[in-house]
């Protein structure tokens, strides 16, 4: 078991522009997860299998819907907040940063803000407790950068939908108790449904295999002639822009949560660095150890500014897609290179388990591919400023 001596990195003072609830939120995380998940994530890591018993701690420490509205059992805190706990959960794990983020963004915010009322009072206290797990179905085999190429469907049957077709690395899937699934009706139009574990015709076959996150789950979901009530329609807005404002709030959380990864690789890299002995003092007084020391707090600092600037954005409505597309990339960019570059300070010792930063490397690998790709962000935020599509 690892302990955890993480303390927190601030140069340029950035907790002074946070509330107390703000610092409050964000020391009972890292306090839980100090506690409850640091001792443990090696070991599940090793084993591939995200450990379902921190389900519960996560809820009480507002990991599911943190700004969902308190009559639907979230917390009803800012964006800021719910950036905070994104750090600190990815500072642990990205794939515990999965779990909460895809709770949150990916199935409660779409219930919330395009459910009906019943939908919302059904599933969401649930969620936000933990007592329901959910995962969001938009990625298939064949269509993962142009999500709008979807061939899952759904049929209009009387009173039902019948639904068919897949999605493909689906976090939560093997254990998810519902799925948001987005797919297009008889006329082509995006809507997403509702589907519930249970539901005949409806599988989640686990995904092995993975190099990377591999404390998260991973699977598929299979639609065979699944009778969807019609109830379960989310009827507040369909189209491609549906899903895509969910993936908003997902890759919000990322940038928040690929800056935690980053300050744990640079807070072990410095104090090994302050530790190891070589040539007759600590490597930290070389002067190209301090370069790479150097380079990584500014750049974390930067991404601190960035995502600081955007969370007050999102509080206020006026955070855009592309803006959010530029922050999950530099971010998610900025923590490989510093994993990178902590695992050289360290050596050899960079590589094994008792340090977090092969695990915090190979994780960013994946995370720096989904909900939107490191080379399709770039294009968004190229469309955004030229005006013109690159994408077709």
């Amino acid at each position: 078991m690892r302990t955890d001596l993480y303390q927190g990195h601030d140069y340029y003072q950035m907790d002074e522009w946070l509330t107390e609830e703000h610092k409050l939120i964000r020391d009972t995380a890292r306090a839980w997860i100090k506690k409850e998940v640091s001792p443990i994530i090696e070991d599940a890591f090793e084993q591939g299998k995200f450990p379902k018993h921190l389900i519960k701690g996560l809820a009480e420490i507002g990991g599911f819907g943190p700004y969902i509205p308190e009559q639907y059992g979230g917390a009803g805190l800012d964006q800021i907040s719910y950036g905070l706990l994104m750090q600190e959960l990815e500072r642990c794990d990205s794939g515990l940063r999965s779990t909460s983020s895809v709770q949150s963004s990916l199935v409660m915010y779409p219930i919330w803000k395009y459910g009906t009322e019943e939908q919302r009072m059904k599933y969401l206290p649930k969620l936000a407790a933990g007592e329901f797990i959910g995962c969001f179905g938009l990625t298939e085999p064949d269509h993962g950068s142009n999500p709008g190429g979807m061939i899952t469907n759904f049929k209009d049957k009387g009173d039902h939908y019948l639904l068919n077709g897949a999605k493909m690395w689906i976090s939560n899937a093997p254990f998810a108790d519902i799925a948001v699934v987005w797919a297009k009706d008889e006329s082509g139009r995006i809507h997403g449904l509702v589907v519930e574990r249970g539901m005949e015709g409806f599988t989640t076959p686990t995904m092995t295999g993975k190099w990377s996150l591999r404390a998260s789950d991973t699977g598929e979901l299979i639609f065979d002639n699944v009778k969807v009530p019609k109830e379960n329609l989310l009827p507040g807005r369909s189209g491609l822009g549906a899903p895509l404002s969910c993936l908003d709030s997902a890759r919000y959380g990322i940038a928040w949560g690929a800056i935690g990864a980053a300050l744990d690789c640079y807070d072990v890299a410095l104090r090994y660095a302050k530790e190891r002995q070589q040539f007759g003092k600590p490597i930290a007084g070389f002067q190209l150890q301090q370069k790479k020391l150097a380079e990584m707090i500014t750049e974390i600092t930067k991404a601190q500014l960035l995502t600081f600037r955007l969370g007050q954005l999102r509080n206020d409505g006026r955070a855009t897609s592309a803006q959010i597309s530029m922050a999950k990339r530099n971010n998610v960019d900025m923590a490989i290179h510093i994993a990178r570059e902590a695992r050289q300070i360290l050596g050899g010792m960079g590589i094994i388990n008792e340090y977090p930063i092969m695990r915090h490397m190979m994780n960013l690998e994946s995370v720096i591919t989904y909900e939107g790709t490191h080379d399709i962000h770039l294009l968004i935020t190229g469309m955004d400023i030229t005006g013109e599509n690159a994408f077709s």
